[in-house]
């Protein structure tokens, strides 16, 4: 009985060793295989449809459709994405007499990624409003798309004279109840926290499901209420910037901030939300189960005067999942605020 009891254990600790020497060879062979991609300067991989603006501590890369003396709105995009998912939401708004731009927040798209730049929600609203000085407009509609929507709070919330009109599409904002602070104190957050600290083993994990393009079709279908709406030209536009340089890292260096923030940011606090008197909308997909509807409810009694439009039959990303009416909701809220 003893050697067989023995014999179990030593089966055991193999199978063990086994998973661990097959999971570590994986992602050490997926980090390689991003340091091969990840080869292009910023400027050299960017498309020629837009261009690097200085944004105070970095560059972005911007793009734009529409005449330069039309009224401005800026987009800005949400995790893993880059301005050109906005590809079909700028022609339609620039065809409705706007002046369309979209912008990639680093780490992501195109925009420069220096190893040093902070990744909070503050630095890279301040970051929206040095692309605006940058580009010489003095008055904007903002839009802000999941995660995007808390740098776009942000940049609200720092100039709020410069705000014509607030646009909230499916925002992940993690606001707190009033009075609270994040708290670090448990396993889950410590454990968390060591993890990211270690940059081999979180750069190793982020180039095997979230900058691996063999992955993005997964994750976008992780998002969107009808996974046979991952088409192949989506897929596609998600995994263009995938060879930029120092993609990989920079993603690590910014994931602490969406997985484990130790910062209670403006836009996570409930009492903020009552500085923002502009107009403002909120788009929200029916389905979405990332950022589900008592959030958008909730969102909506913090501000009383916000116009709240549920788009029917799509999940979290609907300017993918239903482009047309995305786009149909998107320019009445912009013709009637």
């Amino acid at each position: 009985m003893r050697q067989l009891v023995r014999g179990m254990i030593r089966l055991v600790a193999w199978t063990l060793l086994l998973i661990v020497v097959v999971v570590a060879g994986t992602l050490t062979a997926c980090r390689y295989q991003a340091d091969s991609r990840e080869k292009l300067a910023p400027a050299q991989a960017a498309p020629a449809t837009g261009r690097l603006v200085d944004a105070g501590d970095t560059k972005i890369f911007v793009q734009q459709m529409g005449a330069d003396d039309a009224p401005a709105v800026l987009f800005v995009h949400g995790t893993g994405a880059w301005s050109g998912l906005w590809q079909r939401t700028l022609e339609r708004t620039a065809n409705a007499g706007f002046r369309a731009i979209a912008i990639d927040v680093p780490p992501f798209g195109f925009s420069e990624k220096p190893p040093q730049i902070s990744y909070s929600k503050v630095a890279q609203g301040m970051r929206i409003v040095k692309v605006l000085e940058s580009l010489g407009i003095s008055r904007v509609i903002l839009v802000g798309h999941s995660f995007g929507a808390g740098p776009t709070v942000e940049a609200a919330l720092l100039q709020p004279d410069r705000v014509a009109q607030l646009i909230l599409v499916d925002g992940a904002l993690n606001i707190q109840p009033a009075g609270a602070t994040l708290d670090h104190s448990t396993v889950a957050s410590q454990l968390t926290h060591e993890l990211l600290r270690w940059d081999p083993v979180r750069d190793a994990i982020v180039a095997t499901f979230v900058t691996n393009p063999r992955f993005t079709r997964k994750l976008l279908q992780m998002m969107i209420a009808d996974p046979a709406r991952a088409t192949d030209d989506v897929v596609e536009v998600l995994q263009q910037p995938m060879q930029v340089q120092g993609t990989t890292a920079a993603v690590g260096r910014w994931l602490p901030e969406l997985a484990d923030s130790h910062t209670l940011a403006a836009s996570q606090t409930q009492a903020e939300y009552s500085k923002l008197t502009m107009p403002v909308t909120l788009l929200w997909g029916e389905l979405d189960t990332v950022t589900p509807m008592a959030q958008a409810q909730r969102l909506h009694e913090l501000m009383p005067q916000a116009r709240l439009e549920v788009l029917d039959k799509v999940g979290h990303i609907p300017q993918v999942e239903d482009p047309a009416a995305f786009n149909d909701a998107l320019i009445h809220a912009l013709t009637s605020p």
